[in-house]
């Protein structure tokens, strides 16, 4: 087991090349399986989920190789996928087990889905109801989680689904399962969540009809093969926006970073309570909109966050609460009760962080309330546990460069998921951070 010891202080300069979006990535391995022809993909983060994905593909006789800094995929086609020899292994990819059900659902073959011991943890029944309205054989264990035993064979039929809550995870289970449907597949969502299929779906030359908060697609024939360049990872460039504004004398610049519009709460929200972030040389990169970000120091605010602005950032959370815990004034977040269901609780793992640190925050069913520590230093030293989660793992180290002293962070094996490199990428920004094995 890795834990990390930051010590305190510190100021970032410098150009941070953030790795590939792993979102984009897990779906660029998905439509290039099912397209026909031969897809590269450049730019595709070679973290553990992402690469959970590419292995049951493999497992389903997807071949693919590395050419130079591209990964080649050939695609066997809408309905050339195999029936694995084992249960597919997703690790701790939840992006993969939520898409995947609705693609194998629509398979000639049985298959069972499983993952790690965390992933096992976390709420399948969401994808399992649609599903199973579509007419899909899907089962879970008693309170609807992984392993997914999904029978083969089964006629699906094109629905009309509203998600009791916006997630680009069930929409995009949905879509899948209605790739192989009778009849139109239609998704109408309470809220704003991630497009990433629609506009990956749309470049591999599926039609679709989009309108506010809907979506809705018929069966096709084919997939037409499609080169993705995926953008860098705006949910991990959130710790490095988060960190060159709250370190003194501090300016970086990351290039390449994705900003679709139903990705962007981070930077919205941060420019709110105050962020100097400059978004230059916007252009369009396999269908996703892409900028190179400038930030710099800036004293923050603290302010009230709700409504969609949650979805738009619901990954971004645990850095946005390292900004709070650094403003002027209370940061107030509310509607956010799907943190409790993340890689971890993200509600109480960041309050449990925060507290440990010196941080007056209070806990609510749906979010919670930071009063910031605007005075430097903002937190004290202490040792944190990230519960296994990336995103905690890497919030509580950008919180070392406003603390009085060092910080450990325990079980942090799982930043790889998302953030290979991590340390190094980090110290080489300026961050005093260190990974050591820790004594078992």
């Amino acid at each position: 087991m890795r834990r990390f010891r930051i010590e305190p202080g510190g100021h970032l300069q410098g150009e941070v090349q953030v790795p590939g979006d792993k979102s984009v990535s897990h779906r660029a391995v998905m439509f290039a399986a099912l397209a026909s022809g031969t897809t590269r993909v450049t730019g595709f983060l070679e973290s553990a989920d992402c690469l959970a994905t590419l292995a049951a593909f493999a497992a389903m006789g997807v071949a693919h190789r590395r050419e130079g800094n591209a990964l080649v995929i050939d695609g066997v086609g809408l309905h050339g996928l195999q029936a694995p020899d084992a249960p597919l292994d997703l690790g701790n990819a939840g992006t993969s087990m939520r898409l995947l059900s609705g693609l194998m659902a629509g398979q000639a073959f049985d298959s069972v889905l499983t993952g790690d011991a965390s992933l096992s943890r976390r709420p399948m029944a969401r994808v399992i109801e649609p599903l199973t309205r579509m007419g899909a054989d899907i089962r879970g264990d008693a309170a609807g989680r992984a392993p997914l035993h999904i029978r083969g064979g089964r006629p699906l039929r094109g629905i009309t689904y509203r998600p009791p809550v916006a997630s680009a995870q069930i929409k995009s289970c949905v879509l899948l399962a209605g790739l192989y449907a009778d009849g139109e597949t239609r998704i109408e969502e309470p809220g704003v969540s991630r497009d990433h299929t629609e506009r990956m779906l749309a470049a591999f030359g599926v039609p679709l009809r989009r309108g506010d908060r809907r979506v809705a697609l018929q069966p096709v024939e084919r997939l037409r093969a499609a080169d993705v360049a995926v953008p860098a990872d705006l949910s991990s460039a959130a710790f490095f926006m988060v960190a060159a504004s709250i370190a003194p004398d501090s300016e970086l610049r990351l290039p390449g970073v994705g900003i679709n519009p139903t990705r962007r709460g981070v930077i919205d929200i941060l420019l709110a309570m105050g962020a100097d972030i400059v978004l230059g040389n916007e252009r369009e990169q396999a269908g996703e909109p892409v900028a190179d970000i400038r930030v710099r120091s800036a004293p923050l605010k603290g302010i009230a966050i709700g409504g969609d602005q949650v979805e738009l950032a619901i990954d971004e959370f645990p850095a946005i609460f390292i900004a709070a815990a650094c403003a002027e004034g209370t940061t107030r977040l509310t509607g956010a009760a799907e943190l409790r269901v993340k890689e971890s609780d993200r509600i109480a793992v960041m309050a449990d962080g925060l507290a440990t640190l010196g941080v007056d925050v209070t806990v609510a069913e749906d979010g919670l309330t930071i009063v910031g520590r605007p005075q430097a230093p903002s937190f004290g030293g202490g040792h944190v546990a990230s519960h296994a989660d990336h995103r905690i793992a890497m919030a509580f180290a950008i919180a070392a460069l406003r603390a009085d002293a060092a910080i450990t962070i325990d079980d942090c094996d799982y930043v790889d998921t998302s953030f290979p490199g991590f340390v190094s990428v980090a110290a080489a920004a300026g961050l005093a951070i260190r990974s050591e094995r820790a004594a078992s």
